[in-house]
């Protein structure tokens, strides 16, 4: 279980993650502080990685051996209801002798984020960075990184970053379906080789040089406010602009071939040129011949940006700037950012998961990949949990038969109110079994082999879909209830074990209990239930 006390107040609107790190420190360039990521993580072992100039928040890393498990999470506190940008690094550098960097899956909440492709990371300092902008449903956000189909070493991580937006920073998205996953985000014209981000950015976006054949120009001083997103001073002081009244061409994003989806588009403009002593400077914007945004105007030298939510592109993409007939100057550009939606794909039952977690604080020895959403993504729910599908995600199943499990089972476990099946037998469980009148479509309980001690809950009898009740191999005590003892559809087992011979019925002390009540003595009844329900093995 995660030692951080997730219902504390997050630590400020930043968070810096160095993975695998074993003390604080604050970055010399930034001025940012790092923290390790031990606190917020359960899973995985730590390297050091010993290249020269590598930045300090590369130098180390957490990766993941488990290969028993199929995903692996932080859990990190924040604002509920805030926008944030989350920022994820990774520098291979050969840790694992292997020459062979790893591809795996980024999941946010019960969303799949988007693949990690880390062979394009090498010796030399170079790494790769992703960043999605999401709103926080809740007071933790749980990224996590998951096996996949193409996964063959052990998925890792360099670094992790949370950066809380105003609420203005692209707000034009509805946060409520979509997150954004950063394609571009260009700094136009300028000729540096660093990276323009905190303190410049105040929000610690990272702004790239962009190079190319046309004209650069630049100054100083510039001071821009009320800008579309908050886009710092910086870019506003470098553009690319055309030598003369002409059209500017620009392929953005360079060297990348974009996929078939829908895109969230913001260009920035700030007549810098002072070359030009006549205006106006007015011109079209498109993407591959397809309108942008027309007759843009910045000849007052006010800074400009211009935006779409739903841009539909794929492949190459070329940027165009048109002058219209009449401009006396060529187009220019200061700046770019380019996202790509993604749908989110919803979250379990917030009430199964505060439900689930509080079995799990009560259990120890609970599966390792107990973290991050129950359910979701399809092809990621935990270790012995099996959910329903559609609009309304809950879980159905509770199966951790024969897995080391100690402590005892909560009583919140009656709020998992979908749940068709609880196999939690042949563990190490002690305590009383708790009141589940509540779990009205419970087919099957199982909790054989444990240690549960106290009376058998008299409100099992009313459970009017329950078709089998084993609970032999324990310490209970008392009187059998009536209702189950008189149920001839339900399949029952209290013996060996327990103490309450004395107290049942011949029937019941029967030592070869009669067909449908009833299953082999001595069996570990390991077997799954046969109706479509059941839960999987």
């Amino acid at each position: 279980m995660l030692a951080i006390n997730v219902h504390s107040d997050p630590p400020g609107g930043f968070i810096s993650l160095d993975c695998g790190a074993t003390s604080n420190y604050n970055d010399s360039r930034t001025g940012l502080k790092w923290v390790p990521d031990n606190l917020y993580t359960n899973v995985g072992q730590t390297k050091t990685i010993k290249y020269p100039r590598l930045l300090s928040w590369l130098t180390t890393l957490r990766y993941f051996p488990e290969r028993f498990l199929n995903k692996y999470c932080y859990l990190v506190p924040v604002y509920e209801g805030r926008t944030y940008l989350l920022r994820t690094s990774y520098y291979y550098g050969n840790y694992d002798g292997r020459n062979s960097p790893p591809v795996f899956d980024q999941i946010i909440d019960g969303t799949k984020w988007g693949l990690v492709n880390t062979s394009t990371l090498d010796s030399t300092g170079s790494y790769s960075f992703y960043e999605a902008v999401i709103k926080s449903t809740g007071k933790t956000i749980r990224l996590c990184l998951g096996r996949n189909a193409q996964t063959v070493g052990d998925p890792f991580i360099s670094a992790i970053e949370l950066r809380l937006l105003a609420p203005t920073i692209y707000n034009a998205t509805n946060f409520e379906k979509y997150g954004l996953s950063l394609v571009a985000r260009s700094n136009f014209g300028y000729s540096g080789n660093d990276i323009k981000r905190y303190p410049t950015d105040g929000y610690d976006r990272l702004w790239l040089p962009f190079k190319d054949s046309h004209q650069h120009i630049s100054t100083t001083n510039i001071s821009v406010t009320g800008v579309w997103n908050l886009p710092p001073n910086a870019v506003f002081e470098t553009a690319l602009v055309t030598n003369k009244v002409e059209s500017m061409e620009i392929q953005w994003p360079q060297a990348q071939s974009l996929e078939n989806s829908t895109y969230y588009i913001c260009l920035y403009f700030n007549d810098i040129d002072h070359a030009v002593p006549t205006r106006p400077r007015i011109f079209n914007v498109s993407f591959n011949g397809i309108s942008f945004y027309p007759d843009l105007n910045i000849s007052d030298y006010t800074a400009w940006a211009v935006y779409a939510t739903d841009w539909t592109m794929q492949g190459l993409t070329k940027l165009s700037l048109d002058p219209v007939s009449g401009s006396s100057a060529g187009p220019l550009i200061n700046a770019g950012e380019m996202f790509q939606q993604f749908t989110l794909g919803g979250t379990t039952l917030e009430r199964d998961v505060r439900a689930l977690n509080k079995v799990k604080e009560s259990l120890t020895n609970v599966p390792l990949d107990w973290e991050g959403d129950p359910c979701l993504p399809v092809g990621y729910s935990w270790t012995g949990i099996t959910c329903s599908q559609g609009s309304r995600i809950r879980v159905t199943v509770l199966n951790l038969t024969n897995s080391g499990l100690s402590g005892s089972l909560s009583p919140s476990i009656a709020n998992l109110t979908a749940l068709s099946h609880i196999w939690l037998g042949n563990n190490n469980i002690s305590g009383s079994i708790p009141d589940l009148k509540s779990l009205k479509l419970l087919s099957s309980l199982h909790l054989e082999g444990n240690r549960l001690s106290g009376t058998i809950p008299k409100s099992l009898a009313n459970l009017k879909y329950l078709s089998q009740l084993y609970l032999q191999h324990n310490d209970l005590s008392g009187t059998a209830p009536e209702g189950i003892l008189n149920n001839p559809g339900l399949e029952l087992w209290l013996y060996p074990g327990n103490a309450l011979l004395e107290t049942l019925p011949a029937s019941a002390r029967s030592p070869t209990p009669s067909s449908e009540r009833s299953i082999p003595l001595g069996s570990e009844r390991e077997t799954q239930p046969t109706s479509a329900a059941s839960p999987s093995p």
